[in-house]
């Protein structure tokens, strides 16, 4: 039988007509939107984890791009064979940084990621049930975190986009302009204030949990924000709290960072990763091996005789003549260049800080350290003086608690007499024994507007 046409669509446009509550109206599938997404103590979960993503990406390459290697700590080895996205990270270290660069753009994009995942979890969390200590958890992590990538951001550029709301339509997405420095530290600083009243401690975590943001870790940050501004007695108070919480220094520093002992005594906050998952995994070793290396720094038999390494982050001269004779860091952080297949001394320097063997090839085990107690000292030491200087007073016990554990005498009030001497020797204890760790001095750099 011949069939109409005509019919068949008025009949399918019919049974679509009859059909429109059942079929039409359905919600995708394959998708999540935040309006069907948000419904559970589990979603909720799901979502602040998903809000450590960018962290986790930021401090695998842009973190250290922007902190270390603009600083006189490192340099590159210049690789003539790689021009591409090489050159863009290769100016940043140089200041010849352009308004269109990819390094810039990963960078910024990024960090607001991770602000917008944050954004969400606030926007939604007060409409799903759960018990108030949950809701205090996931919202203290979201607000920590969105601290943290503004922290990193107003570092850099001063005033950026302060973005507080989720986004739930393209017109909502349109520019708010760009905030003041005053009115992005003072959202920081609220951020901070009410994730250390709502986050639990580190003790207070089960194991599956750790790694997670902590109260000790939002205060621990708040004092930096406000050492960073120059407010030395909110920063004391901080930094008084957080060294009542039970954190201690390790007795090796070389073990600090040992994947072994992942979120250990001494760890305030580390950014996780997981070799045994791709996606999870850190690849510091590779990313900081001279380039020219093959895998006689790296140790993974798969790069042999290949580029597998990149030599970023090359510790400069400077750095490596900061240390004084018989300080343990130095070995436990930098290499002055690697024996190659004939046995020969290669002079090529290399951070070592993070070589702690491979998983599988390409990926490693090392978490990045973000906050640690040693940091923690070295801050209340450096807010005491400033509030006046004290000769053989508790800055220097502080202060010497760091060097003794790198195997170095103590310093005197006879070496160090004056307030001006002993920030200067503060500000080279930081430089050593969180080298490489973007925390070289108090701020990266501090712009003053708008």
């Amino acid at each position: 039988m011949k069939k109409n046409p005509i019919l068949w669509l008025a009949l399918g446009g019919t049974l679509l007509a009859g059909c429109k509550k059942d079929f039409l109206d359905l919600s995708p599938q394959a998708t999540s939107s935040a309006a069907n997404f948000f419904q559970t103590q589990s979603q909720i979960e799901q979502a602040v984890n998903g809000a450590y993503v960018p962290l986790r990406d930021l401090t695998n390459l842009e973190y250290w791009v922007y902190g270390e290697m603009r600083s006189d700590n490192t340099s590159f080895q210049y690789n003539n064979t790689d021009r591409g996205q090489e050159s863009q990270r290769e100016f940043v270290d140089e200041f010849l940084v352009s308004a269109n660069s990819e390094s810039v753009l990963s960078y910024w994009q990024g960090s607001y990621r991770g602000i917008s995942r944050c954004n969400d979890v606030l926007g939604h969390i007060d409409a799903v049930t759960m018990t108030a200590d949950k809701k205090d958890q996931y919202t203290g992590e979201a607000k920590f975190l969105r601290a943290w990538y503004y922290y990193n951001l107003v570092r850099q550029y001063g005033g950026v986009p302060l973005r507080l709301e989720s986004v739930a339509s393209p017109a909502e997405a349109k520019s708010q302009g760009r905030a003041t420095l005053e009115a992005t530290y003072t959202q920081i600083v609220a951020d901070l204030t009410d994730a250390a009243a709502k986050l639990p401690t580190k003790a207070a975590y089960a194991a599956v949990d750790a790694g997670r943001a902590t109260k000790g870790a939002a205060t621990a940050l708040l004092a930096s924000v406000y050492l960073t501004r120059k407010d030395y007695p909110n920063a004391l108070t901080q930094l008084r709290a957080v060294r009542s919480a039970g954190y201690s220094l390790l007795s090796s520093y070389r073990s600090v960072f040992d994947p072994a002992n992942k979120n250990n005594a001494e760890s305030i906050f580390e950014v996780q990763y997981l070799g045994s998952q791709p996606a999870l995994s850190s690849s510091f070793t590779y990313t900081f091996a001279p380039y020219t290396s093959s895998n006689f720094v790296t140790g993974d038999a798969a790069t042999r005789n290949l580029n597998g390494s990149s030599g970023w982050n090359t510790p400069t001269p400077e750095l490596i003549n900061a240390y004084e004779t018989g300080d343990l860091r130095k070995d436990a952080s930098l290499q002055l260049g690697y024996k190659d297949a004939t046995g020969t001394f290669v002079a090529q320097p290399y951070v070592s800080k993070y070589n702690f063997g491979i998983v599988a090839p390409g990926r490693t085990d090392t978490d990045f350290p973000v906050l640690r107690y040693a940091d923690v000292l070295l801050m209340q030491a450096e807010v005491l003086n400033e509030q006046g200087y004290a000769a053989g007073g508790e800055a220097f016990d502080l202060l010497n608690q760091v060097r003794r554990r790198a195997g170095l005498p103590d310093k005197t009030a006879a070496a160090v007499s004056s307030q001006a001497a002993f920030r200067d020797a503060v500000l080279q204890e930081r430089r050593v024994e969180l080298a490489f760790e973007n925390s070289a001095g108090t701020t990266w750099c501090a712009p003053a507007g708008p």
